[in-house]
């Protein structure tokens, strides 16, 4: 399709003509049978032998549906290349449409804390926790379909693991809305503007106190502990691979076979645990934020921003912190709280060049963490400075309108929030180099001077009678 004329011929019109190149390419993808419900047919169609006594129609039709998704990304420009699940690696769920044919869940209140996963000829029983609110929340509601998922375990002896350290939940996809507990029933009122860094988050509402914060600083990944590791892994590779490398030791070019020893899966296994756990760690930390945010104010500004373009510039600090994933964990929090969070754009606003006070813009330098303008204005934080102009930017507007009143109002609490974390510097925190704060000189030379273990003085052994050791 890709190679037809007529798909260049498409892609040259216009994009202010969005009629004309929605159907241009509608009449592509339709001469070349391109859609979903095009490859559920075919789905169906291969659903024989024996695929078929394991795989029903629904379920073929949602593995469809994951395959053209990955191939209209390909597609459409949004990624490269497709990636192919292997035979030994399968796929780590699978899930229907309906919960009355195919792999379904049923309820039996008879059965104690009876659930049961049907697929096919095996009935499983599920553990549940009825004493859990999430989950009598959720049973009071209707099953639209099952999603079937295996997640892997630290080691085969782990509990409820299989002899390939899997582990196998059900989850269930209810109708209604998701449980909120009583603690997050009440969120605030206020408007909070947000200015999201690779590693800090800068947190002004119009009327709170602000904050700014290192994105998940309680993480701790051993660095050394990995990177020992990895070398293990990599010599047992090589030790079970020899003729994979040529003589420099570089990896031949080519389809290689791999050969694994039940020692490397076991190294394999233990790295996937500290990055799991870490993972783990990370969303709980994410999700207390989000929350803190939700409760001081429903209605949230943010700058647009392309996360993926920072993972080139900052990869080890994007990796750690995942700031993208946070803004999708705020916004479904905001979202069942009834609140709203919208995105500026950068490109139009270019609020960390503005000046409220003059009206002008003064572009700086990224290593420049403090706004100083010649009107007077400052020195003000950066990143606090604009997540103060987006709190109070109108959705409609590029430019936000801030009396000096409220200026006046909010300069003490974003200076308050400087002095707190210049006193924590001094103290001996570490803090990012983008928040713009270092421990002052004394403080500094207080450190460099302090010893890294404590010296204690050298005493003799004194002997029973009272005299010292050495004969004195």
């Amino acid at each position: 399709m890709r190679n037809d004329p007529a798909w260049n011929k498409a892609r040259a019109l216009p994009r202010s003509h969005k009629q004309q190149r929605a159907q241009a390419f509608s009449a592509l993808r339709k001469k070349y049978h391109f859609s979903e419900y095009e490859l559920h047919e075919y789905a169906t169609s291969a659903r024989v032998s024996w695929i078929a006594d394991h795989i029903d129609s629904t379920m073929a039709q949602t593995l469809a549906t994951r395959a053209y998704q990955a191939v209209n990304r390909v597609c459409v420009g949004k990624a490269k290349r497709l990636r192919f699940r292997s035979k030994g690696r399968g796929i780590d769920s699978v899930e229907g449409k309906r919960n009355d044919v195919g792999m379904r869940f049923v309820c039996d209140p008879n059965a104690g804390d009876g659930g049961f996963l049907i697929w096919n000829k095996e009935v499983i029983p599920a553990i549940i926790d009825w004493r859990d609110p999430v989950v009598q929340h959720g049973m009071r509601h209707p099953i639209k379909y099952v999603r079937l998922v295996r997640r892997k375990a630290s080691s085969p002896q782990a509990q409820g693991a299989d002899k390939g350290s899997n582990r196998y939940s059900v989850q269930l996809v209810l109708e209604g809305h998701t449980f909120v507990k009583p603690k997050h029933e009440e969120g605030g009122k206020d408007t909070i503007g947000l200015d999201i860094g690779p590693s800090t988050l800068a947190l002004v509402p119009r009327r709170a106190k602000a904050d700014l914060v290192t994105f998940c600083q309680e993480l701790s990944p051993n660095a050394s502990k990995k990177r020992r590791l990895q070398r293990k892994m990599e010599r047992q590779r090589r030790a079970n691979n020899p003729d994979n490398y040529d003589e420099k030791g570089r990896v031949k070019k080519g389809r290689r076979t791999w050969k694994e020893s039940k020692r490397y899966q076991a190294s394999r296994r233990q790295q996937a645990t500290t990055e799991r756990r870490l993972a783990a760690h990370r969303k709980s930390l994410h999700g207390n934020l989000a929350h803190r945010i939700a409760s001081v104010g429903n209605t949230i500004a943010i700058e647009k921003t392309s996360f993926k373009g920072w993972q080139k510039q900052y990869g080890r600090s994007m990796g750690l912190r995942s700031p993208g994933v946070f803004v999708a964990h705020l916004a479904r929090i905001v979202a069942k709280t009834g609140g709203t969070l919208h995105e500026v754009s950068a490109y139009k606003s270019k609020l960390s060049q503005y000046c409220q006070k003059s009206g002008q813009y003064h572009k700086k330098p990224r290593s420049e963490r403090w706004h100083r303008c010649e009107c007077g204005l400052g020195p003000v934080q950066r990143d606090l400075y604009s997540a103060f102009l987006i709190a109070h930017l109108e959705p409609e507007q590029t430019t936000p309108s801030i009396t000096q009143h409220v200026w006046e109002g909010a300069e003490p609490r974003l200076r308050a929030v400087m002095e707190d974390l210049q006193q924590r510097a001094n103290e001996g925190e570490p803090f990012p180099r983008s928040m713009g704060v270092s421990a002052s000189g004394k403080a500094a030379r207080a450190r460099a001077r302090r010893l890294k273990s404590p010296a204690y003085l050298h005493q003799e052994p004194v002997s029973p009678s009272g005299e010292s050791g050495n004969g004195g």
